[in-house]
């Protein structure tokens, strides 16, 4: 297929084990291997940095998306291809979305988690059909799996919560997810006008 832009959400702590940062890093190296875009949370450390600079290593387009706040702390992935710096969290989160035709969330703490609860949520209640998978080879996730199996039997959670969801367990594996399910981005009115003659 041609490529996509995929979401990676992952760890920027700088205090993780090795693994999960070379888990990035492999992540970003197949990504670009199979040609496509990447699209990253904009930071230059921990697993962040390490697949922003493996996909950058294989020829992948790197965009990155970071608040002036975290800039201001310098940790910005400066040699990102576009590096689009936001006045807050919210807007990052947004344009991030806006510009990915899948998410793959890798290991990550509670800002990756967010990022994984908002898109998620957007897919249960309809609101995007982009594809969501979750590379967890270790089974950090676990536990979120089991809560969230709770929350169904007590009936706060729908149904379909999983059905929106594909786990992973091997990098090939969440990249042929992503592929099998990602679609070509809606232009927005401003491209539409753009492109017309």
């Amino acid at each position: 297929m041609t490529g996509i832009a995929v979401c990676v959400f992952c760890a920027s702590s700088v205090h993780i084990a090795d693994h999960y940062v070379r888990l990035a890093a492999e992540a970003g190296a197949e990504l670009a291997r199979r040609g496509h875009t990447l699209v990253s949370g904009g930071g230059s450390i921990s697993s962040m940095g390490a697949v922003a600079r493996a996909a950058r290593a294989g020829g992948a387009r790197t965009v990155g998306v970071i608040p002036q706040t975290l800039v201001d702390m310098e940790v910005a992935d400066t040699d990102a291809d576009e590096l689009i710096v936001t006045p807050d969290m919210n807007t990052r989160k947004t344009e991030m979305e806006r510009r990915a035709q899948a998410f793959l969330i890798l290991p990550g703490g509670i800002g990756t988690m967010e990022e994984l609860f908002e898109v998620w949520t957007g897919r249960v209640l309809g609101m995007h059909d982009k594809p969501i998978t979750i590379l967890d080879p270790t089974g950090l996730y676990d536990p979120l799996r089991a809560l969230t199996d709770h929350l169904h039997a007590e009936r706060f959670v729908r149904a379909n919560a999983f059905d929106a969801l594909t786990w992973a367990s091997t990098v090939p594996e969440a990249l042929d997810s992503v592929e099998r399910a990602a679609r070509p981005l809606e232009p927005t009115p401003a491209e539409v006008l753009e492109s017309e003659p």
